[in-house]
Order: structure tokens, then C-alpha cells, then sequence
């Protein structure tokens, strides 16, 4: 059972005997573990109680951070570098503003404690722990009354003995205490501090969380969807809670990419829009990842999917500035009370109401056909709306999509063209819940070579972490050079380490034995002098390092050494092998009705089709509508669907005769 907590509704995936049966339920953002705990009780309901597998990807980590709803932390570092945390990188977060603001340090200055003693770069001893300062430590750390600890010491990365020897000397507390030499061996003084402490942050709650729900869930074994494309053992989740902050959009990127594979198509933009929010990443036949992600201001140094989020979502709220120009997002309606036409007391008008209104959206195929949507109910605040901008309902309601439409394209055009790539190489995978109602324009505005709806959309991220092999990643800062004598065996070295470390933490969480775990081994290198690195495969890292520079910078640098900054190992569980049903073949007759359309000059008409009446090979051509449980697919006028053989659509621009 595959569970995605979002915005608005909290998705449920079952495969039991081959057989894949998907639900919805409102989330409940209050507390999730609500809605997961709900939709696993219904889920059950309709099949005889089993043993089962629960992989979960969540938003609680991320929230905690977006709403500073996180743990109370105590800092220890070096003294002397209380303020690190605080001062950054001294990057102007607004450009041209007189006086920038940024969010404040998740730990405050009083709650920052420095410690003498000292390493060198190498892990050599410069000064010695104080003694008499670690038998007082606990007793400053209690006056503070923190519920967790964040340690972080200079060059903890080269030798970890002082962080070890502080730990020791908190351990009677029995507080949650964040290591940086265990969470994150790596040089970089602030970032290694900022993704310490927010490990420290957002853990307790997690771990409260997940502790819930493998105390109520009833499931034999839980697994967490971690950042980075691969599943987390729930122990490991629990104590390393940063790895999880992109925990449900990872799913859906996975599971995009399992499917555009299916049908044959590698390259891929994934288009991933829901309820609050849009989530775009670039996947040229392998999932990008970076380590120069920012959540609220707070950089997170650990591996993660390289993935753009814009606030723009079927629940954004449509607004008139005090400049008369039309605003959509980032406020969104949310889970409660929703868009207007949901008919639980929204008030402003959304993303979803101009659908709705403009008959994209039919007002009787909500959550396939259970429940209905009520168009009358949008009339009142869209006509308010309208005459804020002297317009037409209708060009209201267009006007609304064109400006979310911009929002998004700009997100996909930063991880695309700003990044060096031609989007006419690329299929747009769409996907959740508002997805296909918006990627044909989309795609056409990115010159794409076409778009991609997988079977069950609304749920592709909770498909996608059935579709992840639960995976471990290690990684050391080594900072030597090419032209050091011996630094190949020093490399793999430190390589098997980190692979032994690796393989024995994960081997019992994936429940498979040691022989069938894949290995993936890495180096992040940069030419001597420089300040950043890219990383290339282990096995003729040089090499690899002058031609991946030349193609991301123009140029290289033969006769300059190479540096091979830090070392990284995955290791990874096989990938599941999940076996969607096989589509049915197309009938002679299709089933289609006729539904009304609404646009600025006037109505007119689209055929509408539920997709599960669609088999291999059926086309259609705009204007039309299909729809299906958990989401709903808009074909605009030049445009045809294809089903694919794999089961997906396939939409295309097709010139009218």
C-alpha cells in the first residue's frame, strides 16, 4: 500500500495480487496521519485484512519547516562560530532592496553554544576538548530546555572524535541528538550546520509521526520516500528526517519516469500539478539530483531530486492587485474548505472554478462520477472578480489559466532551457490531480515534442513509491588531487568504507539479502582553484570530469589537476516489479457524450469519454475530455490523444484539415 499525503487529498495506491485499486481522501492538515490512518481504513475495508507493506511519502518535515512548527534546538559548535548558522553565505536575498530580509536562523542566538577545542582540516588535533566543559555541558544544554540538539564542529568531516565525545556527553539526557560527521561527513562549513540543524528541527516531529502510524497503521513493515528517488527504512527516517523534506514530490517523479520508460520515452520534463503547488524536474533518462537545494531559506545539503516548485495549484486563489493586475497563488484553498465548486464554503475563486466554469471540468465526473462539483456556486465571486478587471465571466476564468499557465511554464523553463537543454527532445510528463488540464498548452509553449499522461495521474506519486528501491547513500569530503601519488587507491579506499557502511544498514530494511543490493559510486571533482564541483562516475573520474565541464561550461582544462573533493556511495535494493494492468484493445464504438464549453466569444461543445472505455490505438481530437477517477485530461482545439500501447496518452499537436 502506497500512501502520498498532498495539499488537498491524500492518495492510496493497493497492489495485492497483481491487481493495482486506487482512492482519495480529503487530507486533513491539522494532522495528517489522520487521513493516512482513514484511507487505510477504507482501503482494508473492501479487502480481507492481510499483512501488509505501507510505503509512505509525507509532508510532514517539509510543513514543519514551511511553518516554523518544528522542534525547539539547542547548537553546539565551535567558539567563535556560534553565528555561522546566521551569517550564511551573506547572499543579498532581494537584489536591489536597500535592506534584504531573510527568514531568522531556525535556532536563535541564546540557544547557540560554543565550545573550545579544535580540529584541523586534515582531523588533526589543533586544541583538546575541555574536560571540565563536557561534565558541564548537559547541565547548559538542560537550562535551555531544548526537545532536540543539532552538534557541529569544524573539520568533523576529517575525524569525528570531538562530535562523538560531545554526544557522549549528552547521552544522559536522552535527548534526539543531530550529528553532523554521521548525518553529513562533508566540508562546507554552513551548509553542513544549516542541514544539521534542520535535521534536528523537523526530526522529533517526524519521528512523532511516523511513530503513530506504525503504532496504528497496523502494517508489518513501513517504508518512507526519501529525497533523493529511493526509499528510507522507517528507523532511518525517523532519525535522519532532512533526507524526507522532498518525500512526496520524489514519488511522483519516479513513478513519471517508470512510466514515460514504459512507452518509450526516456527524456522527459515531469509536469507535476496538484492541489496547492507544481512541482516540474528534468529527467534526461535519468532522474537529476542536486545538493544546492533551499527550503525557506534554510540550505539543505543532502542529496536530493532536482526538483522546481512554484506555488501555483488547481486550489490557487485568484486576487486583483492594488495595480489592477490579475494575481493567482500562492495562496491556495487548500484541503478545507477547497474551491468553490466543491461546496464545502470556499469563497474565493481558484484554478479548479475557471476549469469548472469554462466546462473543462464537468460538473458530474468528480472523483469519477462520486461526487459533483457545482458551477452555480462559482458565478458570484468569478463575477466579482471580473469586474475588478472589466472582463467577461468567461475571459475572467481564461484569464485565471493564462496567468497560472505563465507561472508554470516559467518553472519548467528553468529546469530546461536556462539549464542548457532543448525542450523539442522532450516528452511532458503530467501528471497529478490538475496535470492534464493543462499540458497540451504547456507543452506548446515550450515547443516540446509532446505530452504524456500516465494511467491514474491524480496518484502517480503514490505509484512511483511502489516503483522506488529502498536505498542508502554515503557519502566523505576527501579533498585530494589527481596528481597526488596514490589517489586512486585513496579513493577507493574510502569508497569501500562507505559501501560496507552502507550495504550493512540497509540490507535488513529492504528485506533482500546483500548479493542482489546495486552499487553506485561517485566523485565530485572540480579543477584546483575552483569553488564547485560536478560530479562524475568513479571509474575514469578524470576523463569524465574535462568532458562533463566542457559540456555544462565550454570549455576544459587539461593541464590543470583535478580535485576529487568528496566521495559518495549509493546502494540500492532491486527496483520493485510492479506490472500495471495491460490495456484492453480499442472497440469499434467508443462511448462518448457531448458536454458545453464556455469561452469568451461564446459556447460551444467537446466530446467527453471516460478513459477506462478507451483501449490501445483510440484517438481523439480536440475539443475533448477525458476523464477518469482521479483526475481529468483537457484536449484543446488542434490537438489529438492517442492511446499508447503501454496504456498512456499520448497528446499531440494535430493540424485541423
Amino acid at each position: 500500500m502506497a500512501v502520498d499525503t498532498g495539499g488537498t487529498f491524500t492518495d492510496l495506491l493497493v497492489l495485492r495480487d497483481g491487481r493495482i485499486r486506487t482512492l482519495k481522501v480529503p487530507s486533513t492538515p491539522d494532522d495528517p496521519a489522520q487521513a493516512v490512518l482513514d484511507g487505510l481504513a477504507r482501503a482494508l475495508a473492501e479487502d480481507p485484512p492481510a499483512p501488509f507493506h505501507l510505503l509512505h511519502g509525507s509532508t510532514v518535515a517539509t510543513n514543519a519547516l514551511l511553518e516554523r512548527a518544528g522542534a525547539r534546538v539547542v547548537l553546539l559548535t565551535n567558539e567563535g562560530f556560534e553565528d555561522v548558522l546566521e551569517i550564511g553565505r551573506q547572499n543579498r536575498p532581494q537584489l536591489y532592496a536597500l535592506v534584504g530580509h531573510r527568514p531568522p536562523p531556525l535556532v536563535p542566538r541564546k540557544r547557540r553554544l560554543g565550545l573550545s577545542g579544535r580540529l584541523g582540516p586534515d582531523g588533526e588535533e589543533v586544541e583538546a576538548l575541555d574536560p571540565d566543559e563536557l561534565a558541564d555541558l548537559a547541565r547548559r544544554v538542560t537550562a535551555l530546555e531544548p526537545d532536540a540538539v543539532a552538534i557541529c564542529l569544524l573539520h568533523a568531516y576529517a575525524d569525528p572524535r570531538h562530535e562523538e565525545a560531545v554526544a557522549d556527553a549528552l547521552a544522559s539526557l536522552g535527548l534526539p541528538c543531530s550529528v553532523s560527521s554521521r548525518l553529513l561527513p562533508e566540508f562546507r562549513e554552513y551548509e553542513r550546520t544549516s542541514t544539521t540543524v534542520v535535521n534536528a528541527y523537523v526530526a522529533p516531529v517526524m519521528s512523532r509521526y511516523l511513530g503513530r502510524l506504525a503504532a496504528e497503521a497496523g502494517a508489518e513493515r513501513l517504508t518512507i520516500m526519501g529525497s533523493n528517488g529511493g526509499a528510507l527504512p522507517v528507523e532511518r527516517a525517523r532519525r535522519e528526517a532532512v533526507h524526507t523534506v522532498l518525500s512526496g514530490p520524489a514519488g511522483g517523479v519516479m513513478g513519471a519516469l517508470d512510466w514515460a520508460r514504459r512507452a518509450g520515452f526516456p527524456d522527459i520534463l515531469t509536469f507535476d500539478m496538484g492541489g496547492t503547488s507544481t512541482d516540474v524536474s528534468l529527467c534526461p533518462g535519468e532522474p537529476l539530483r542536486t545538493r544546492e537545494f533551499t527550503i525557506d531559506g534554510q540550505p539543505v545539503a543532502v542529496p536530493v531530486l532536482d526538483i522546481h516548485t512554484v506555488g501555483a495549484g488547481g486550489g490557487s486563489l485568484a486576487s486583483v492587485d492594488a495595480g489592477a493586475a490579475l494575481r493567482v497563488g500562492p495562496r491556495s484553498a487548500g484541503a478545507r474548505p477547497g474551491p468553490i465548486a466543491y461546496g464545502r464554503g470556499g469563497e474565493g475563486v481558484t484554478v479548479t472554478d475557471a476549469h469548472v466554469w469554462l466546462g473543462h471540468l464537468p460538473t458530474d465526473g468528480f472523483l469519477g462520477g462520486e461526487d459533483a462539483l457545482d458551477r452555480t456556486a462559482v458565478e458570484g465571486p468569478l463575477r466579482e472578480l471580473a469586474r475588478g478587471l472589466d472582463l467577461t465571466l468567461s475571459d475572467a476564468a481564461e484569464g485565471v489559466l493564462e496567468v497560472a499557465n505563465t507561472a508554470m511554464e516559467r518553472a519548467l523553463r528553468v529546469i530546461s532551457v536556462e539549464r542548457g537543454y532543448d525542450p523539442a527532445g522532450f516528452t511532458v510528463v503530467a501528471f497529478g490531480g490538475a496535470g492534464g488540464l493543462h499540458v497540451a498548452e504547456l507543452t506548446r509553449r515550450l515547443g516540446a515534442a509532446r505530452a504524456l499522461i500516465p494511467p491514474d495521474p491524480g496518484l502517480l506519486s503514490a505509484y512511483g513509491m511502489l516503483a522506488s528501491p529502498v536505498s542508502r547513500g554515503a557519502s566523505r569530503t576527501l579533498l585530494v588531487a589527481s596528481d597526488v601519488p596514490g589517489v586512486d587507491a585513496r579513493l577507493d579506499r574510502a569508497l569501500e568504507e562507505l559501501e560496507r557502511a552502507a550495504r550493512a544498514e540497509l540490507a535488513p530494511g529492504a528485506g533482500t539479502q546483500g548479493s542482489d543490493l546495486r552499487v553506485l559510486r561517485h566523485v565530485d571533482a572540480r579543477y584546483r582553484g575552483q569553488s564547485f564541483e560536478l560530479r562524475v562516475p568513479r571509474d575514469g573520474w578524470v576523463e569524465d570530469f574535462h568532458r562533463v565541464h566542457e559540456e555544462r561550461y565550454g570549455y576544459r582544462r587539461e593541464g590543470t589537476p583535478v580535485e576529487a573533493v568528496t566521495v559518495r556511495v549509493e546502494v540500492r535494493a532491486p527496483t520493485p516489479d510492479v506490472a500495471p494492468p495491460r490495456p484492453q484493445p480499442a472497440r469499434d464504438e467508443l462511448p462518448t457524450r457531448s458536454v458545453r464549453l464556455y469561452h469568451g466569444d461564446g459556447a460551444g461543445e467537446a466530446q467527453a469519454v471516460w478513459r477506462r472505455e478507451l483501449g490501445v490505438g483510440h484517438e481523439l481530437t480536440g475539443p475533448a475530455i477525458v476523464q477518469e477517477y482521479s483526475a481529468t485530461t483537457w484536449v484543446p482545439p488542434g490537438w489529438g490523444l492517442t492511446v499508447h500501447a503501454s496504456g498512456c496518452l499520448v497528446l499531440e499537436p494535430r493540424p485541423e484539415s
